[in-house]
C-alpha cells in the first residue's frame, strides 16, 4: 500500500513538472517540418524516413 501511494505521488510530481515541455514542443515542430518537407520534395522523403527509423530504434533501445 505504501509503495502504491509513493508511486502515485511520484506520478503526480512528474505530471506537474513542465520543464521538458519546451523540448517536446520543439521536437513536434521539427517532426511537422520534416513531414512537410517530405510532402513537398518526394526525393527527401526516403531520407526523412530513414532518420525517423533510426530515432525510433534508439528510443526503443533506451526504453528497454
Amino acid at each position: 500500500m505504501v509503495n502504491r501511494i509513493r508511486g502515485t505521488v511520484v506520478l503526480a510530481r512528474l505530471w506537474a513538472d513542465s520543464r521538458g515541455q519546451d523540448l517536446i514542443e520543439y521536437a513536434l515542430m521539427a517532426g511537422f517540418v520534416a513531414v512537410a518537407a517530405g510532402a513537398i520534395m518526394p526525393n527527401v522523403a526516403t531520407s526523412i524516413s530513414t532518420i525517423f527509423s533510426e530515432v525510433a530504434s534508439v528510443m526503443a533501445a533506451a526504453a528497454s
